[in-house]
């Protein structure tokens, strides 16, 4: 079938007019609505099913209590979260970073404090050393030689603390470690420990409790040579292209939702979290003034 002149201009037009509208339908679509909904990335801090499990409890709740919709994500490893805040468009508007993997996010300017968890009571925690008992290792001083297992590059109480710790003691985490290991969560460095896959490792404090179904006498076969300095607690960040109404509405109902026994639960279950506080990027500055003193540069751990 021949078509003529003007048929074909109005059938070009048609496809570049609906390609139009679809397009601009698709940029219509408001945050946190069923077609675009809230991404929310999580790290991984332990096993990652039970970090899954839980993230989305919490979303649901969320989702009940404001109407927004939510995608909860938990990343293979911490840099992956920064990436997602950092694309364009961001990919991740809200996230659950640890202490130094959010200040490296904030200093990017792609993350907000506005949640700081609170476990036991406290909105800080500490990292400790753990070897096996019969190691022979009894100071931080003795891992020159060792194999390390850590979480992350990034995780502050399994890597970036403990870290300085070695190099005040004279380890030299470049060249007096025979190995370093990158375990992916605490739970899998107590479990690499353990297990004899490395000499010592780092975690916070307690992350052993989390594996005693799986290793019974992990308490007593792991000991802990050395705690750390006290470290910001966790949290709750976003992007900040997300209205500080998304926010105070966000914040709200995650409030509410910690207030209650299945909300404590579901958080417990992610991240051990007790509670939550309200606290923005200012909490984490006597944490950016260590690294300071310490001469460690963020960016060369990017």
């Amino acid at each position: 079938m021949k078509l003529t002149k003007t048929l074909l201009i109005g059938l070009v037009l048609g496809v570049v007019v609906s390609g139009v509208l679809f397009a601009a339908g698709a940029k219509e679509a408001a945050l946190g609505t069923e077609e675009n909904p809230i991404v929310w990335a999580f790290v991984p801090s332990g096993e990652m099913e039970r970090v899954t499990a839980g993230a989305q409890a919490v979303a649901d709740m969320l989702h009940d209590k404001t109407g927004y919709y939510f995608n909860t994500t938990v990343a293979t490893e911490y840099a992956g979260v920064i990436e997602a805040l950092k694309s364009k468009p961001a990919s991740a508007q809200m996230a659950s970073l640890a202490t130094f993997a959010y200040v490296m996010a904030a200093d990017k300017g792609v993350a907000e404090a506005a949640l700081v968890s609170v476990r036991y009571g406290s909105p800080t925690y500490n990292g400790q050393f753990i070897v096996r008992k019969d190691s022979g290792i009894n100071s931080v001083a003795d891992l020159k030689g060792k194999s390390f297992a850590r979480p992350d590059p990034l995780s502050t109480s399994g890597w970036i603390i403990p870290m300085l710790t070695m190099k005040a003691a004279g380890v030299d985490t470049d060249k007096d470690l025979t190995r370093v290991i990158d375990a992916g969560s605490h739970d899998a460095v107590v479990a690499a420990v353990f297990n004899g896959d490395a000499d010592a490792g780092a975690t916070y404090v307690d992350a052993r409790t989390r594996v005693e179904k799986t290793f019974p006498t992990v308490m007593e076969d792991l000991v802990v040579i050395a705690v750390t300095a006290d470290i910001p607690n966790d949290g709750v960040q976003f992007h900040p292209s997300v209205s500080q109404e998304m926010r105070d509405k966000i914040v709200n109902a995650l409030l509410e939702i910690v207030a209650t026994e299945e909300g404590k639960d579901a958080l417990k279950t992610a991240y051990q979290w007790n509670d939550l506080a309200v606290h923005d990027d200012s909490f984490y500055d006597p944490f950016r003034q260590v690294l300071q003193a310490s001469g460690l540069n963020i960016n060369e751990l990017n």
